[in-house]
């Protein structure tokens, strides 16, 4: 039997197609070539077209069906990972009513920071595990009171994922997890926040149904079955936001666990028996792939707008004639601390970090006469490491205290500058495993067809590649240039907070 992954990431699809029984994966691809672009209309706004996220999807699947390395009529059960946060809308004809706002949109922080103070900060904190901030529930809320005419028309509101189950099976579901990084759920009555829809004005009827992660979302519609050439049999019985299934894909499922993930986004995430939140807003929990009413488990969740996507931002601006693993060896040609060039990397939008501020991204201290694409490209990546270091200590706050992570041996973990900068920073070690989304999501659809036994024998098998642990004779001088960018990211906080008082 063999399962299909999709993970609908912002850059591009990617599908997989694993094996059930030896869980090994047996093709892998992405559409399109090149990576989706992000719509910026104003200031601060990151949209994308549903409809286009649809087409990839179907062009993934059928580039995979094509490698003829497997009958695709074997394809019994499809999972789906998708990006978090998003607004996806629909009318009464199930048509997409206006581009999807999501994950690193900033527009609807004002909104919710006053929903926070108006319903309730304690209410929001103990219930909600956050701040409605700028997630899908602020979003919608955006929507509503500067599109009214756009808004009269929705029918129905849901996750990125649930549109993709959607558009596969012509049925829509949605998920407590879902629900959660959308900050509509009420964890402690285990229901969507009758307080927030109040406080907003929406109906509750605008959600669609409420099912479990791993469970039948739909058996997949005929003709779109016969356009894929899929057999008419497969059911959608998995679908989870990106950072909780790249946490159940490297076997992160259990109080303790710590995740990590370096793609446009970076992530590390953290897996609590506990209703863990931050009470300075800086992370942000929500319901974690195994949660249920009867099992409380939490996934903390730290994250940094722009880390892959500076590193993309750096080779098409810089050096767009080299490859990522060239850039790779270039940034490893010069030393640490990058001659002293220190990269900010906070250019993609309000950071939760620093509660929905807009830091901006910036290359400071640039020397003429000492620094050329190396140096760049090396502070780029440190920048990002140094950034992800810097939001494992918030974790603390939320009692998440990691010492070693896990991540999949992808994106920015295949850079050697990159994966020791963060381990000799933080004092971290991570294990580098061979999953990634799509994987991950395949052997999760596996999961909620009943093929495997538990959550435990559906991860069982995964790899192990290799330990990254600190370097002693390095630690030292990456401190010391960790340091100097912190204190330099203090400074600006600093610096924009007595600009915005006078």
């Amino acid at each position: 039997m063999l399962l299909c992954g999709i993970d609908v990431g912002t850059s591009s699809i990617k599908v997989s197609v694993v094996d059930a029984a030896n869980q090994q994966l047996i093709y892998s691809t992405s559409y399109p070539e090149t990576e989706n672009e992000i719509s910026s209309p104003a200031p601060g706004f990151a949209e994308q077209d549903p409809e286009h996220w649809w087409f990839c999807v179907q062009q993934a699947i059928l580039k995979a069906n094509a490698s003829r390395t497997y009958d695709s009529k074997d394809i019994s059960a499809i999972g789906i990972s998708y990006q978090m946060h998003g607004l996806v809308v629909l009318d009464g004809n199930n048509e997409v009513v206006r581009p999807s706002i999501i994950w690193c949109d900033s527009r609807s922080v004002e909104i919710g920071k006053k929903a926070y103070l108006s319903i309730g900060e304690s209410y929001c904190q103990q219930n909600l595990l956050n701040s409605p901030g700028n997630f899908t529930a602020s979003k919608l809320a955006w929507v509503k009171e500067n599109e009214p005419q756009l808004y009269a028309r929705i029918k129905q509101v849901m996750l990125p994922g649930d549109f993709i189950a959607g558009r596969l099976t012509h049925q829509f579901t949605t998920t407590p997890s879902a629900l959660s990084e959308g900050i509509f759920w009420d964890f402690k009555a285990k229901m969507p926040s009758q307080q927030l829809f109040d406080y907003f004005g929406f109906d509750g009827s605008l959600l669609p149904p409420i099912q479990d992660v791993f469970t039948k979302h739909g058996t997949i519609d005929i003709n779109v079955a016969e356009s894929l050439g899929l057999n008419s049999q497969v059911q959608v019985t998995y679908k989870a936001g990106d950072q909780p299934n790249n946490a159940f894909s490297l076997g992160v499922l259990s109080p303790g666990d710590i995740a990590t993930t370096a793609g446009t986004s970076g992530v590390v995430y953290g897996v609590s028996s506990e209703l863990k939140y931050d009470s300075n807003n800086r992370v942000n929990s929500f319901a974690h792939v195994n949660h249920s009413s009867q099992q409380t488990r939490i996934g903390v969740l730290m994250c940094i707008n722009g880390t892959g996507i500076l590193n993309r931002w750096v080779r098409q601006t810089i050096c767009p004639e080299l490859s990522y693993q060239e850039m790779n060896q270039l940034a490893a040609s010069s030393e640490i601390g990058s001659k002293g060039l220190l990269c900010i990397p906070f250019g993609n939008g309000a950071e939760r970090i620093f509660q929905n501020r807009q830091i901006g991204a910036s290359f400071e201290h640039l020397d003429f006469n000492r620094h050329n694409r190396s140096e760049m490209i090396r502070s780029a990546q440190e920048g990002i490491a140094f950034s992800m270091a810097y939001g494992i200590e918030m974790l603390a706050d939320a009692g998440i205290q990691p010492a070693r992570l896990k991540a999949g041996y992808a994106n920015m973990y295949l850079s050697e500058v990159f994966s020791q900068t963060i381990v000799n920073a933080a004092g971290v070690s991570v294990d580098l495993l061979e999953s990634d989304g799509a994987f991950g999501a395949a052997l999760g659809a596996g999961l909620g067809l009943n093929y495997y036994k538990n959550e435990q024998e559906s991860v069982a098998k995964i790899k192990q590649i290799k330990t990254i642990n600190p370097i002693s004779s390095q630690v030292e001088a990456t401190k010391e240039a960790y340091l100097r960018w912190k204190e330099l990211v203090n400074h600006k906080i600093l610096k924009r907070e007595s600009l915005s008082i006078s």
